[in-house]
């Protein structure tokens, strides 16, 4: 297991091709604040091209907040321009997490309100406490969410349903967010991290390219038409068909056996 402390507000671990990256602000409930973006967004920039990281899982150190959002304390010292620049800040980070080449997984394990939410909606899937609250609370704060929230939850959860929740600054329980679709699980906060560890270990039974393609070709194919998507997959596919790992899948399907893929 090769464990390694990037900073002190994030913790990285790695074993057998699982990243599980910790918000480690505990004291400030997680909060995002310029130092913790900038370790995040380097920390996504190496394993972007990490071949031996497979599945990546966020979480939280707190057991009370998996991130509370926007560290309010730094936003209060901070000039208009300053905000703004936060703001960008937040974006490329969250669009770096968003794009990465591989599964991403977060594991919320406590609140997630404004920007921590939005953080969680940047990752491929959701896995929350079934007795924690979440929310787009932007609007009680007098703004809206500003790093990805307002389009990837009604991408999500649908259009009226984004704009309920996001127009109300409703906080929901983990059960609820399982119910609408944010959340792909909602279970019992002790269970959240061994769920998460436990879908990452079934996704490297697939196919590394394999697995990329289709990652490339769902989320591309989310921003077009349906005949542009249908085509965007195919292009996808036939990035498999030259793979050695193509031909294990088959040669270990008609010997009945677990394929070893390489991911060449």
């Amino acid at each position: 297991m090769d464990q390694q402390r990037d900073s002190a507000v994030l913790l990285r671990e790695t074993h057998e091709g699982i990243c599980t990256l910790t918000l480690n602000r505990p004291q400030s409930m997680n909060a995002l604040d310029g130092p913790l973006l900038a370790q995040l967004l380097r920390t996504c920039q190496e394993i972007r091209h990490d071949n031996s990281i497979r599945v990546v899982i966020l979480t939280g150190s707190d057991g009370a907040a998996f991130c509370a959002g926007a560290d309010l304390k730094e936003r209060r010292g901070m000039d208009e321009l300053a905000v703004k620049q936060r703001l960008d800040d937040y974006r490329t980070c969250f669009d770096a997490l968003a794009s990465l080449p591989k599964p991403t997984i977060c594991a919320i394990n406590g609140y997630a309100f404004g920007g921590g939410l939005e953080l969680a909606l940047a990752c491929d899937l959701r896995v929350v406490a079934e007795d924690t609250q979440i929310g787009l609370t932007e609007l009680r704060l007098g703004i809206i969410p500003g790093a990805g929230g307002t389009q990837r939850l009604a991408r999500l959860v649908g259009v009226a349903r984004a704009k309920e929740l996001i127009f109300t600054g409703a906080r929901v329980k983990g059960t609820r967010a399982a119910e609408l679709g944010i959340a792909n699980y909602a279970v019992a906060s002790e269970e959240v991290l061994r769920l998460s560890l436990k879908l990452a270990r079934e996704m490297l039974l697939s196919a590394p390219i394999a697995l990329r393609q289709a990652k490339l070709a769902i989320d591309t194919g989310l921003q077009v038409d349906l005949q542009s998507g249908l085509t965007i997959e195919a292009i996808a596919y036939a990035v498999t068909l030259p793979t050695k790992d193509r031909l294990e899948g088959l040669a270990a399907f008609g010997e009945k056996r677990n394929p070893q893929f390489e991911g060449k």
